[in-house]
């Protein structure tokens, strides 16, 4: 799905586009993908370091997993999260360049 410059966009490719950004637009989401970023954590840790139960958790987890945001792996009787692709943390950081810019201009 990586369109070239000169290519026009298909309906899938921005259909494709569309779902990622609504993966990132929920904020539990967006925080549990940051707390990846740091390190990879348990259902538990997740729940912990947020504030909220794991039952909650563990749905966004599944979400994030069917978009391939997120992996998982056993140790033990715990499953480990993780970061499955940081490509997309290059979109967050343009998108914190561009608030912090917006501040600054206040």
């Amino acid at each position: 799905m990586k369109p070239s410059s000169t290519s026009p966009l298909t309906n899938e490719s921005i259909q494709e586009v569309s779902k990622i950004f609504k993966m990132i637009s929920d904020p539990t989401r967006l925080s549990i993908l940051f707390l990846l970023q740091k390190e990879e954590l348990s259902v538990g840790a997740i729940a912990q370091s947020l504030g909220m139960e794991q039952s909650a958790i563990s749905h966004q987890l599944k979400t994030l997993k069917s978009s391939r945001l997120v992996k998982s792996k056993r140790a033990g009787k715990n499953m480990i999260y993780g970061l499955d692709d940081l490509h997309i943390f290059s979109i967050l950081e343009q998108v914190l360049t561009h608030i912090e810019e917006q501040e600054q201009e206040k």
